[in-house]
């Protein structure tokens, strides 16, 4: 990093003094000319503008100069502190309250009234200096309408209302300025949660994030949240990801585990190896997208904004007219005051922020408005299968030469050593499973490795050009037949054929298993009225093992399908409504792209995936995907509600005038008072759900699989682009989640619905283990609930 870069840097200034999205090209105004700045955006709702600028020309401190000359109340957010706020109302509202309260002593001493100019002379004097700013950048904002209608009642004798004019305003300021930060509080401790400092583990040095270097190993203490993403390289821990990805319970993580940036390490001392610069952490990568989500407009707030550059200069000009008509100059003020359409302004962007905010502390990030507004209208939800309803991580359960003339351990070493070139989850099981008969692949010596979207993969090694994947690379392969393995594909296992040239000399099988509560999820999906579909490469018989495992929940599946089937799907299914798509592989990225919606698996699945998705999902919970439709509704209707309760407020006030009762503090009041209901009533997003109570924990270490579980599938969805065929036996997840309490610690295995926890060769934890049978859905959900309540653990797999 050069030294120019190094002096570009990205500012946060705290800018109470904004109110609505009117005041933005002020904002813009005074900082675009100054020398020095390269970028400014202004967030409405949180009060908030990031500036990036270089430190060599423009200082943080001349940026706040600027600001406050227009009256903006600017404060440099230091990086990890709270959001600046007022804890109290400025001493000018205070001393405007209390002559106010004095000057309704007229009624005993007349002279009295007088104090309410007082009222006004003293609080006006920021309102007054905010309306100079304006008009010197030829801007109609609510300083000068506010203004105007306290000189207008002042002339007309009305002392008191005026006084009650410019205190109301100014308490309402203070107000919406107190709710915004409460509002803001959660994205702002989200947005400052990762350290700016880094301690190198074998110096004892503290150092800047930003310094560090991939491959460079950090230590981190308990309560000590972890700077870079890294693997654990030594050391035993547990994990508070909540921030980051949503999960309720403390991640065990142990050697060759990955760590996040922004996560705290609640108890254990561990050394970790960093594999990315701060920069490009995930934390920072979060933090990006929420700004740029936060920066975006919905449909309904870009019409709003073009509705108030007429309304307020029409409303503006029909109360001037009014006001030469003679004995109708309190009415014009009324007509005045509500020209000011702030609250109309704010209801759509102050839902749609608490929206993102509610969205990322629960894993989800959403990357724009217009997004939101779609995934409110979603009527089919399509999902891929491998690695989105299966957990993709594949068990080598057979491998068999169709040789005699190929040694087994030489057909497993090209095997292993061209799918050590993939990067698809089944690749990893087939490596490890050459690696358990001692053979190392070798890279290396493969040579015209080659992906085949929906087919498999291709690889020359030892001269020899070796075809792996399903039934349709068979052709690739120049053989015009499949051997026929009825037993293994009959079955629904995850068949891979192997190819010399044109010649079948293998095969193998691999056993996948559903994530937990997809069923639920998908029944969930479908009580929202959303049809349900599953779009896999995989045969139909895989397919359909998936189908029966979810009891028949999904209600289309469509299997053997290539990338380009795919998207043709998803275009029919957009002709029935507004569509989803749910991938986390490369060939989920033109399915994403095509659908109205891409939600993509943020860490587990391909970048590429991500960059695509217009959501992400940064746990593998399908569960967030029914709760994020759900909180895209209600923020929906939050913005219905805001647009009604901004219009009739200002239709009852002036029907009051109309009426013979043209009360301008009133106006005042009913204009602030819809602001901070607009506030309050979108806040309510915010409103935490059921929390379940004791403190659990899940290895972060990958699960061993049995079989009995639910099907699986190598689909086409991979960044590998292989397809295998299927068979029924699948490996149930045995990733061992232990609770912890006081008074004792028990492990409990995971074990079928319906039936006593079963055992496996493969399992290479040995525990003591406490035998529990659950002989219906409602056991299983108490031995949830026990887990929850208490401060003990245990993961079983969904029922169906």
């Amino acid at each position: 990093m050069d030294k120019a870069e190094k002096a570009m840097r990205k500012s946060y200034f705290d800018v109470l003094g904004l109110c609505c999205s009117s005041e933005v090209p002020l904002i813009e105004n005074i900082l675009r000319p100054l020398q020095g700045i390269k970028e400014v955006s202004v967030i409405v709702p949180s009060r908030t503008v990031i500036v990036v600028h270089d430190t060599l020309v423009i200082s943080q401190l001349q940026i706040v100069k600027a600001l406050n000359e227009a009256r903006l109340e600017a404060n440099i957010r230091v990086y990890g502190d709270e959001k600046h706020q007022k804890r109290w109302p400025s001493p000018y509202s205070i001393a405007s309250g209390v002559l106010l309260l004095l000057s309704l002593l007229k009624f005993v001493f007349h002279p009295l009234k007088y104090l309410a100019l007082g009222a006004v002379a003293v609080a006006v004097y920021p309102l007054i200096l905010k309306a100079i700013v304006s008009i010197r950048n030829l801007r109609l904002d609510i300083n000068i309408l506010m203004l105007i209608a306290v000189i207008g009642t002042i002339s007309m004798n009305h002392y008191l209302e005026a006084g009650t004019i410019v205190f109301l305003f100014s308490i309402a300021q203070w107000l919406e300025s107190r709710a915004s930060h409460k509002a803001t509080a959660v994205m702002s401790s989200l947005m400052n949660i990762a350290p700016q400092k880094a301690v190198i583990a074998e110096t004892g040095e503290v150092v800047d994030a930003d310094e560090v270097k991939i491959n460079t190993v950090l230590e981190v203490k308990a309560g000590e949240v972890i700077p870079i993403d890294g693997v654990v390289i030594d050391g035993i821990c547990e994990v508070d990801e909540k921030k980051l990805t949503g999960e309720s319970f403390p991640v065990a993580k142990q050697k060759d585990s990955t760590v996040w940036a922004g996560t705290i390490n609640l108890n254990g001392y561990i050394s970790v190896k960093t594999t990315a610069l701060a920069e490009d952490c995930v934390m920072a990568k979060m933090a990006k997208l929420v700004e740029e989500a936060q920066n975006s407009k919905t449909n309904i707030q870009r019409l709003i904004d073009k509705f108030a550059q007429f309304y307020t200069p029409g409303v503006v000009i029909i109360s001037a007219l009014v006001a030469v008509i003679p004995l109708a100059l309190q009415f014009s003020l009324v007509v005045l005051v509500s020209a000011c359409p702030c609250a109309l302004i704010l209801s759509t962007p102050v839902a749609t922020f608490c929206a993102y905010t509610k969205a990322a502390t629960s894993g989800l990030l959403i990357k724009g408005g217009d997004h939101l507004e779609t995934l409110a209208k979603i009527k089919v939800m399509a999902f891929d299968k491998t690695g989105t309803i299966t957990k993709g991580e594949f068990v080598v359960t057979h491998f068999q030469s169709l040789s005699d003339d190929i040694d087994f351990n030489t057909l497993a070493y090209w095997v292993s050593s061209i799918e050590s070139k993939s990067s698809h989850p089944s690749a990893a099981a087939i490596v490890d499973y050459g690696r358990s008969l001692s053979v190392e692949p070798e890279p290396e010596k493969v040579t015209e490795f080659e992906i085949f979207p929906g087919e498999g993969i291709c690889g020359k090694i030892e001269g020899r050009v070796i075809y792996i994947g399903n039934k349709r690379i068979a052709a690739r392969a120049g053989f015009e037949t499949v051997p026929i393995l009825q037993g293994e594909v009959e079955r629904g296992k995850t068949t891979g054929y192997i190819y010399l040239g044109a010649i079948p000399i293998g095969f193998f099988s691999l056993s996948d298993a559903c994530r937990l509560r997809v069923q639920e999820a998908i029944g969930q999906l479908k009580s929202l009225g959303i049809k349900t579909a599953m779009l896999t490469g995989d045969n139909q018989s895989a397919a359909m093992q998936v189908q029966d495992e979810l009891g028949h929940s999904l209600e289309l599946v469509h299997a053997e399908l290539l990338p380009e089937d795919k998207v043709k799907i998803i275009s029919e299914f957009k002709k029935e409504g507004p569509t989803a798509m749910v991938g986390d592989g490369l060939n989920d990225a033109p399915a994403l792209a095509a659908a109205d919606i891409g939600i993509s698996m943020g860490i587990s699945g391909s970048a590429l995936a991500s960059e695509t998705g217009n959501i992400i999902l940064m746990s593998n919970d399908i569960m967030k995907i029914p709760e994020a439709i759900k909180l895209a509704r209600k923020a929906s209707r939050k913005v219905v509600e805001n647009i009604v309760f901004s219009i009739m407020t200002k239709a009852a006030i002036l029907d009051l005038a109309i009426g013979g009762h043209p009360l301008v503090w009133a106006a005042v009041v009913a204009d602030v008072g819809t602001c901070l209901l607009v506030i309050f009533n979108s806040m309510l997003l915010l409103r935490k759900g059921h929390n379940h109570g004791g403190k659990c924990c899940r290895s972060s270490t990958k699960p061993h699989n049995h079989k009995n579980g639910c099907g699986g599938s190598h689909d086409n969805s991979s960044h590998h682009h292989h397809h295998h065929e299927h068979d029924q036996h699948q490996h149930e997840d045995h990733s061992h989640k232990r609770c912890c309490s006081e008074k004792t610690k028990k492990l409990f295995p995971p074990q079928k619905c319906g039936g006593a926890h079963g055992s496996s060769s493969h399992h290479h934890h040995h525990h003591r283990q406490h035998q529990h049978e659950y002989h219906n859905h409602d056991q299983h959900d108490q031995h949830h609930q026990k887990c929850a309540s208490q401060t003990s653990f245990s993961t079983c797999p969904p029922c169906s």
